[in-house]
């Protein structure tokens, strides 16, 4: 149900670099992480770029919306200079140079697909076509630790991304479990359900693994929560505490 490392770095660095960004990929690596999750939407040409916010302002200097930028463009903004002047002027990542650079590094990827609004299929159908292309020798081999995982909030991107690349694993994120979740998990076809550990209780993460699909929570920064949650039976997590919480921590 989970073939896949058990804590991951959240969108790479967790607080200790610029998220989203190699500089914070490279910091978790130093940790020692070799499993991240990122998020990725589209830009106005329709290139994958890996970001969180739709909306320029937060990480990366500008204003405006992400679908109304060209991949270039965005990638010579400054995504580092609102964390720390040591990290001025590093650049937002093109999706497929940054997972070229985590699969040559051996970093296995949770990869949220994140769309700007109003895009979701077309974003679901890209990244899972791209993801597929690089790593279809992975799939053909069966190798099924080593494909990234795409996870989602949104319903539509997922199935987007089961038509245009059935062959790589999807996960549908929810805040918390409704009540048809089950339902809506297989439609999907999802291999694991991906939540808030706030929301999550011991009898929910029971539901989830009696059902057969894998169980990931977001976004946990405490050694104690750590154990109580794997204690559940919870799979897998990510942090921003990648200080405290080492990758082998569990």
């Amino acid at each position: 149900m989970w073939p896949y490392p058990r804590i991951l770095a959240h969108r790479g660095g967790g607080t200790l670099a610029p998220e989203n960004t190699v500089a914070g990929l490279r910091r978790g690596m130093d940790a020692g992480y070799r499993a991240i999750e990122f998020d990725v939407m589209l830009a106005r040409d329709g290139v994958p770029v890996v970001l969180h916010d739709p909306e320029l302002g937060r990480t990366v200097a500008g204003t405006g919306s992400v679908a109304d930028i060209d991949a270039l463009d965005l990638a010579a903004r400054d995504a580092g200079s609102w964390f720390g002047p040591d990290y001025e002027g590093e650049p937002v990542p093109l999706f497929v140079e940054f997972a070229q650079y985590c699969k040559a590094h051996g970093v296995w990827m949770n990869i949220e697909i994140k769309p700007v609004p109003g895009h979701d299929a077309e974003t679901g159908t890209v990244v899972a076509r791209l993801a597929a292309a690089l790593f279809a020798a992975e799939i053909a081999a069966g190798r099924v630790g080593q494909v990234p995982l795409l996870s989602s909030f949104s319903e539509t991107a997922l199935a987007a991304a089961r038509e245009a690349a059935p062959q790589v694993p999807r996960a549908w994120l929810t805040e918390a479990l409704p009540p048809d979740w089950e339902a809506r998990a297989r439609e999907l076809d999802a291999v694991a359900i991906h939540t808030d550990h706030t929301r999550l209780t011991a009898a929910g993460a029971a539901q989830v693994k009696g059902a057969g699909f894998g169980l990931f929570c977001y976004t946990v920064n405490t050694p104690v929560r750590v154990r109580e949650l794997f204690g559940w039976g919870v799979d897998g997590l990510c942090t921003d505490r990648i200080d405290l919480i080492p990758p082998d921590f569990f």
